[in-house]
């Protein structure tokens, strides 16, 4: 989501104050990122529970303004707008920040976050950037972005598989 400065490796406490920063500036889950300096955790069993509920609350707050930096610098206008089914000008208005971006867009935006996401576990940009024209056997056939044509919503069936096809790269060493 464009929400951290740096690569987390493992999960301490400057992992934790990057996340905290960025979810801040984003205005996502202020009132969970207060509930992990109220107490110590000393049970994994809380904190465990807390960071699934900051999870969930990422997973349901788009971040346009962060977003648009990170999508565009792994993924470049052209192929972004493609994908959000959008024209190249708006997508430079809305990522300049000149419009604000819609949130039909924003939505896409954010489900485009993840998928991006899950491939940079397997792939390099240029490898990121290729999987979305790829013709895919899970998608019948299909590419990735074939399935998020037109102004798709993260709920059609389309982007459904295509998260689906992403997220399979996270736990396979088979792409």
């Amino acid at each position: 989501m464009g929400l951290l400065s740096q690569e987390i490796m493992c999960l301490d406490e400057s992992a934790m104050r990057g996340l905290e920063q960025g979810m801040a500036e984003a205005g996502i889950g202020r009132t969970l990122l207060a509930n992990l300096h109220r107490q110590p955790f000393a049970d994994p069993v809380p904190l465990s529970a807390l960071l699934q509920q900051i999870s969930e609350a990422l997973d349901n707050s788009p971040a346009p303004a962060q977003e648009w930096r990170t999508l565009q610098s792994v993924l470049g206008l052209d192929l972004l707008a493609r994908l959000l089914g959008i024209s190249e000008s708006s997508a430079r208005r809305y990522s300049s920040s000149s419009r604000g971006t819609p949130d039909p867009v924003a939505d896409r935006l954010h489900f485009l976050a993840f998928v991006v996401g899950d491939l940079a576990g397997a792939y390099n940009d240029i490898g990121v950037r290729r999987w979305f024209d790829r013709k895919r056997r899970r998608l019948d056939g299909n590419t990735p972005a074939q399935r998020l044509g037109g102004a798709w919503s993260p709920d059609d069936e389309g982007p459904r598989q295509v998260r689906e096809l992403s997220s399979a790269l996270r736990s396979s060493p088979a792409t």
